[in-house]
């Protein structure tokens, strides 16, 4: 009986007899296979073509908004001449932070609002509102500390406070003592023996135990959160110690 070509066996045999030409082909094969490849690869480059397994958002897209809704954030209580206002009270676009003395991210962020009001002049403010968080032991007492500076020694006592105690504390949550809060406040040419009594009373419990309840209202939920206002009320919340860069973008786009 003749053999079959097609059985195992005469496979066997073939593949035992062509060994060397099967490796060959097999080799010629992906050498085809990746030289086309290398080939084309080269090609949309050389076009400018060549896809990213990524798309990346361009650098100067702005974030889309998200967060409270525009019921919430007409909560947030109006701008007016009481508040720690940095910039012009009539400004195009006024951004309400509301912030935490021993958070980290506020320290970071005290110097990107800074550069913020600086350039844009006239056309920006910053208001300053507290919102002591629980885990930060000495945040309240911080906050307290300061109304009582502004109290005493107005507006800008408050800032050149403020400033100070961003670059005193650790932002640990406990960075400051507070036995040492009215000491610090003398620095900035308040009467420590008065801060000391203020903030002994808790004269300024109330005032920022209501500042962070409106807050909260108005959708806030951690610091720094900014509530972005203008001629029409708040617009929309910026959440988080986000780069200057991304503050201006949202800015320019109420400008």
């Amino acid at each position: 009986m003749s053999s079959n070509p097609f059985s195992f066996d005469s496979l066997k045999e073939s593949i035992s007899e062509n060994f060397s030409l099967y490796v060959v082909a097999i080799l010629i094969l992906i050498g085809g296979f990746m030289g086309g490849s290398l080939w084309q690869k080269s090609k949309m480059l050389e076009s400018g073509t060549l896809p990213s397994a990524q798309p990346q958002a361009a650098a100067d897209q702005p974030l889309v908004p998200e967060g409270p809704s525009a019921e919430v954030l007409a909560n947030m209580p109006p701008v007016t001449a009481d508040d720690h206002i940095k910039g012009n009270l009539n400004a195009k676009v006024i951004l309400v932070e509301y912030s935490d003395y021993e958070c980290p991210y506020c320290e970071s962020f005290q110097t990107t609002m800074q550069q913020v009001v600086e350039d844009y002049g006239s056309d920006v403010a910053w208001v300053y509102r507290h919102y002591p968080l629980s885990f930060h032991a000495n945040a309240q007492k911080a906050a307290e500390t300061a109304e009582c500076v502004a109290s005493l020694g107005g507006n800008q006592a408050f800032w050149d406070f403020s400033d100070l105690y961003y670059s005193t504390t650790d932002s640990s949550g406990t960075g400051v003592a507070i036995a040492d809060m009215p000491a610090l406040a003398a620095e900035v040419g308040v009467d420590q023996a008065a801060v000391k009594t203020c903030l002994d009373s808790d004269q300024m419990l109330t005032i920022v135990q209501d500042m962070m309840e409106a807050g909260s209202a108005a959708g806030i939920s951690g610091t720094p959160g900014t509530l972005v206002v203008t001629a029409d009320g708040p617009q929309e919340l910026i959440s988080g110690a986000l780069p200057i860069a991304q503050i201006k973008l949202v800015v320019d786009k109420y400008l």
